[in-house]
């Protein structure tokens, strides 16, 4: 409350300091006309009003001219006056419409005002005058319907896909979701859960190698990406895939994780049938083309004598063909056995670059076209699975070999780095798009280039790989210069 003779307050000083000051209103306490007595440039410059249009005038008269108001709101505007002329307390209206002519437009466009009503006392106490400043907030009440609106959308849009939003905080383990999160883990709507209780109903083998990693790695990453298998109430399998990001502070340290989470079993369950589909027929397949590749073999020995040319290229090609049929077969396969549960790792100690040789000679046996190198720096034992690591390794050299040249280089190393070994397979080939090295390990991927399109292949060698590889707790990376070839790297504990 301000104290002061009212009969002081519109002198000449006063008037020149008042008019200079940013957005008031100088309102006399006359109810229920309540005069204005004096007004501020910065008013008459945002609202396009003239001062003798302003001064003189009632409050209220000059509010109803100007805003196409509801009876409410001037109700509600009066109801602020007469508490504050009862109270001789400042009252403070946060957010109040009042549009106005823009230059230009031939129309009141909307605003919006935060608007202090601060009461002027005489020397007997009473409220002689109103002080009246107000904040064009337009700006804040629209950003906030826009967020208001966006996070609409997205709430419509979640319903209709059936996804839900989480939210984790990491100090206290908070646990705060939408109301699709019940549903999603087979509760009735508007049942309350807890972290505990969405813990309680992962899969437990998908809890320890899938989510308690992601988690780990989200730190670290700042994102995450997974899908596990959860148990409903009824005892019920499902499907489900969350994605998300981590929060930090000014430090960087680790506060929240934003996340979705929606049920994917449907699709899962047509993607489980389809792999079993690829296991069988592939399976199928793979006797006709053992007594195909045997035949011949027995007619590559029966022409081993023969002096036509032809016949005994046919016969190498021939098996060449079945031999890459083969392979497909046995990755569709391994495909097919990465489902959770089906891939089983068999953990051996032995010695990598032992490994590394047996690949490179079964390698230069089925193909002559390239220089195939390794220099071993003698034995260097790890723990994993000696088989599946062979996978790997044999995938790389083969992908190197068919993207580059004939008689180019292929060039192996593999050393040991701090509690991992790091394998590279070099190649001179044709190298690979920085786009494309994003996505290279993706199942099926394949990227569009015309110097790769008669290269045979369904893009699951590397998919393949990748998945080995992180099963293992290791690493898989690419890098590559377009035209000057690529090299492939994966990472290993040396004890897993």
């Amino acid at each position: 409350m301000i104290g002061t003779e009212p009969d002081n307050i519109p002198d000449d000083l006063f008037r020149v300091l008042f008019e200079k000051s940013p957005g008031s209103l100088l309102i006399k306490a006359d109810a229920p006309r309540f005069t204005i007595a004096a007004v501020s440039d910065g008013y008459l410059k945002t609202t396009l009003l003239p001062r003798e249009e302003v001064l003189g005038k009632g409050f209220f008269d000059i509010y109803r001219a100007n805003v196409d108001i509801d009876p409410s709101d001037d109700i509600a505007a009066r109801k602020v006056f007469a508490y504050l002329m009862r109270t001789r307390e400042k009252v403070d209206v946060p957010v109040f419409r009042y549009d106005i002519f823009e230059p230009g437009a031939g129309h009141k466009t909307p605003h919006y005002w935060s608007f202090s009503n601060i009461p002027i006392l005489d020397s007997q106490q009473r409220v002689a005058y109103i002080l009246g400043t107000f904040t064009d907030i337009t700006a804040e009440v629209k950003a906030k319907e826009a967020a208001q609106e966006s996070e609409h959308r997205l709430l419509l849009a979640a319903e209709a896909t059936g996804m839900a939003f989480w939210e984790l905080s990491l100090a206290d383990n908070t646990f705060s979701y939408s109301q699709h999160m019940a549903g999603i883990f087979g509760h009735s709507p508007g049942t309350s859960i807890t972290l505990a209780d969405v813990r309680v109903q992962l899969h437990p083998d998908d809890m320890e190698n899938i989510v308690i990693k992601a988690f780990d790695q989200a730190l670290i990453d700042g994102s995450y990406f997974y899908e596990v298998r959860i148990y409903w109430p009824n005892g019920s399998l499902h499907w489900i895939r969350t994605k998300g990001t981590v929060q930090y502070n000014k430090n960087k340290e680790p506060v929240r994780m934003l996340g979705t989470v929606v049920d994917i079993t449907e699709s899962k369950s047509d993607e489980i049938r389809k792999n079993d589909f690829i296991a069988m027929a592939s399976h199928e397949l793979k006797t006709p083309l053992t007594s195909l590749k045997a035949y011949l073999q027995l007619m590559e020995t029966k022409l081993s004598g023969t002096t036509d040319p032809f016949v005994k290229t046919a016969v190498v090609k021939s098996g060449n063909q079945v031999n890459k049929m083969t392979a497909l077969i046995h990755g569709f396969l391994d495909l097919s056995r990465l489902e959770p549960g089906k891939l089983k790792l068999v953990h051996t100690t032995f010695d990598i670059n032992a490994l590394i040789e047996e690949v490179l000679t079964e390698s230069r046996i089925l193909s002559n076209t390239h220089s195939l190198r390794f220099n071993s720096s003698g034995t260097l034992n790890i723990s994993a699975d000696r088989a599946k690591i062979g996978q790997v390794i044999s995938n790389l050299v083969n992908n190197a070999i068919k993207y580059s040249a004939k008689g180019s280089y292929v060039i192996l190393k593999c050393e040991a780095k701090g509690d991992n070994v790091v394998v590279s397979v070099t190649d001179e080939g044709i190298g690979i798009k920085p786009k494309d090295q994003e996505k290279i390990f993706q199942r099926f991927y394949r990227a569009e280039e015309e110097e790769s399109k008669h290269i045979s292949g369904f893009g699951i060698g590397l998919y393949l790989s990748s998945e080995i590889i992180q099963r293992h707790k290791g690493k898989i990376w690419v890098e590559s210069r377009e035209g000057e070839g690529s090299t492939f790297y994966f990472s290993l504990p040396v004890g897993v």
